[in-house]
């Protein structure tokens, strides 16, 4: 893949980044699409400079963003974007958010960043060539057992309404691991697992915009990702279960479990 393409994801992402961080604190609206589901005037600035720089860039790349019509164009190249992952910690001030840009060509993510600007953590995978936190190779954990894991999971927009809802795994998992952080953006809970910091993470009814750069991050630094009863993943899919590997058969025993 061409270096070029890579320096631009990047330094957008970064642009992106830079404008949540200066409007922490200075939300102009907020907007429920949701019973707990919101949207901000930030998320909308950010994408909106991410597009413009496609556009501006790649004139004829899609692009799927999570605020605006999927723009669909007849090349391979795909861009798929969260401009504000963790809104709903960012509209309370609780700085754990970032920006997450993920590069689809003919199906299949081959590039992906993610970039956190309260800790000034730059996330980054190519296919086939690892992964990397601000320039630095990552690999995940190497704890190999359930009982002495550090967990990380997120519970779906429609867990009042809908009984398939997580909170029957988290208690199950309650029980068995060390630990579970509920931190509230699925891309940065994926790069968590990809520099080890946790050991294995699980979610459901995400969007492709959420794990599209995380799930590469998360296999490029040798974690596996499926779904949950071991099957291959796919960010239009629905399940999301990463982990350090080791403890992969493990987490899919509780959750195939229904």
């Amino acid at each position: 893949m061409e270096k070029g393409i890579q320096e631009f994801a990047i330094d957008t992402a970064r642009k992106a980044g830079a404008l949540l961080k200066d409007n922490v604190g200075r939300i102009g609206s907020i907007e429920f699409k949701g019973a707990v589901d919101i949207v901000t005037d930030v998320d909308r600035k950010s994408e909106a400079l991410i597009i413009d720089a496609i556009k501006k860039a790649f004139p004829s790349h899609g692009i799927l963003a999570e605020e605006s019509p999927e723009l669909k164009q007849d090349s391979p190249f795909k861009w798929i974007i969260d401009p504000l992952d963790g809104t709903t910690n960012y509209s309370h001030g609780f700085p754990f958010f970032c920006v997450s840009i993920g590069l689809e060509i003919s199906g299949e993510v081959v590039f992906g960043v993610v970039y956190d600007p309260m800790m000034d953590e730059l996330f980054t995978a190519e296919k086939g060539k690892g992964a990397t936190l601000n320039g630095k190779k990552i690999a995940v954990s190497a704890i190999g057992e359930l009982g002495k894991s550090l967990l990380a999971t997120g519970f779906p927009y429609d867990l009042r309404s809908s009984a398939d809802n997580n909170l029957d795994f988290f208690s199950e998992f309650s029980l068995r691991a060390q630990a579970i952080r509920r931190a509230g953006s699925a891309a940065l809970d994926l790069c968590y697992i990809a520099s080890g910091r946790f050991d294995g993470y699980w979610e459901m009814k995400l969007k492709p915009w959420d794990v599209a750069a995380g799930s590469l991050i998360v296999s490029e630094s040798g974690g596996k990702i499926t779904g949950f009863s071991g099957g291959p993943f796919s960010i239009y899919g629905k399940e999301c279960l990463a982990s350090n590997s080791l403890i992969h058969e493990e987490m899919t025993r509780i959750l195939s479990r229904r």
